[in-house]
């Protein structure tokens, strides 16, 4: 089942959540405010008193008031292998095959025995060959040039590399915030 994008007052996205989740946001009286062509209906019980079946429908984009989807803007997206193979778009920065998931490795353009982090800035999707070829050297060093340059992915665009089920209103709201350079623009 797709999974409801959790956005803080602001509308920046705190995160994706099942449906579960957003039903116990909207009992409690959490939601601010909801986003979004598709909807999803729960039935719970039924009442004693009426004899009326319990439905909520939440939407797919909710706005969620409290302290736990409070959202610090400036942020940096936490590195994931998925996410960074997808922001490049499986493709190898040296040799420019493009390649599925299992045969990628995070490669470190300056080498962390040489000082380099750990972080988006310094990493690219590498093949296994072309990161054992390059070893702990930097691209220079190795005479293997990027075939592109690494990037910070913003926040909406996390929201996307991250979830590989967005539904339409979802993603149409997430591409929206996304930036003019980002390579999600030319997929």
């Amino acid at each position: 089942m797709p999974q409801i994008l959790a956005l803080d007052v602001a509308g920046y996205p705190s995160r994706w959540i099942d449906c579960e989740q957003a039903v116990r946001y909207y009992v409690r009286g959490m939601i601010l405010w909801s986003l979004g062509d598709t909807t999803f209906t729960y039935r719970g019980g039924i009442s004693r008193l009426t004899g009326c079946q319990s439905i909520i429908s939440a939407s797919s984009i909710i706005a969620v008031d409290g302290p736990e989807m409070r959202v610090a803007t400036f942020a940096t997206p936490q590195v994931m292998s998925d996410a960074l193979f997808v922001r490049d778009r499986h493709m190898c920065a040296y040799c420019g095959e493009i390649y599925p998931t299992r045969l990628l490795t995070q490669d470190h353009v300056q080498p962390r025995a040489q000082g380099g982090e750990h972080t988006w800035m310094n990493l690219v999707a590498s093949c296994h060959a072309c990161n054992h070829k390059k070893g702990n050297r930097t691209p220079e060093q190795s005479g293997m040039p990027l075939l592109y340059v690494p990037y910070i992915p913003n926040r909406y665009e996390h929201f996307i590399l991250i979830n590989r089920r967005i539904l339409a209103d979802q993603m149409d709201y997430l591409m929206s915030r996304v930036p003019a350079s980002s390579r999600l623009h030319a997929a």
